[in-house]
């Protein structure tokens, strides 16, 4: 961990005494880093949210405005808890830090840019049940319900298909290692994913998944990224060790050359 001295501006807009009496060694030290990538591994218990909590306060005290601070969360009673927190520590400002949960985050700049991606502002968002009743719809359609041997369901073929991306394995890959008993209709399944994502941007539809697979691509674009690394001064991410593949990479490319993330888990 990068050490960071502490040291307190001595004036009456000066945080309270009690700011830094709630906080621990180790917690103060990451509330009080500066710039750069910090990793802070927390078990249960540890003051994790009281970890980010302050911190956000922190930043809000010191002149950054809030909106420049980004917090991604895995629910979104996370959030709303943690800047209600903040906000008893510091003041309201705390409450126009920018976030939630990655997927909210995302489905929300996804229709400020919908058009880079291929799709309108009002592409609709499927739950479970309904992007399983499409792939069903299409199961049928390829004709794959009439084949000799046992077929996966539609479940087991979303799950599949969700294993897949977001894991970035290839279909037979997660198929070999988690579903041996449909390794014969792997070629198929990929089959189907393939007319699954046509069928999807036809409807103007998404499902959770592409959530963040378009949101990442998005931030592939060269002329939308920069928007997005200069729209955030720092980015902090609750529950890191919950991430996957796609989540990681969205991280890396919204923080982009500040490099002024902090991730606990």
């Amino acid at each position: 961990m990068k050490k960071y001295v502490l040291k307190r501006p001595q004036n009456e807009n000066d945080l309270p005494p009690e700011f830094d009496q709630e906080l621990n060694t180790a917690q103060r030290e990451a509330v009080y880093f500066g710039t750069g990538p910090l990793l802070v591994i927390a078990g249960a218990g540890s003051g994790k949210t009281k970890t980010l909590t302050y911190r956000v306060a922190r930043l809000i005290h010191e002149g950054t405005p809030a909106e420049k601070i980004l917090l991604l969360t895995f629910t979104r009673k996370a959030a709303e808890e943690m800047l209600a927190r903040a906000s008893t520590i510091l003041d309201n400002r705390c409450r126009n830090v920018s976030g939630g949960t990655f997927h909210a985050f995302a489905n929300n700049c996804l229709r400020q840019y919908a058009e880079h991606i291929g799709f309108n502002d009002q592409f609709i968002i499927l739950d479970r049940s309904d992007a399983e009743d499409l792939i069903n719809v299409i199961r049928r359609e390829l004709g794959y319900h009439q084949l000799q041997k046992r077929f996966p369901k539609k479940k087991a073929i979303a799950n599949i298909i969700s294993q897949s991306i977001n894991t970035q394995k290839s279909i037979q890959t997660v198929v070999s290692e988690q579903y041996p008993q449909f390794i014969d209709f792997h070629q198929e399944i990929a089959a189907l994913k393939t007319e699954y994502e046509i069928q999807k941007k036809k409807m103007q539809v998404m499902d959770y998944d592409d959530l963040l697979t378009y949101f990442g691509a998005l931030l592939d674009n060269p002329n939308i990224q920069p928007l997005f690394e200069a729209a955030y001064d720092y980015i902090m991410v609750d529950e890191y060790q919950d991430t996957n593949a796609i989540q990681s990479e969205i991280v890396l490319k919204l923080t982009g050359k500040k490099q002024n993330i902090m991730v606990v888990g």
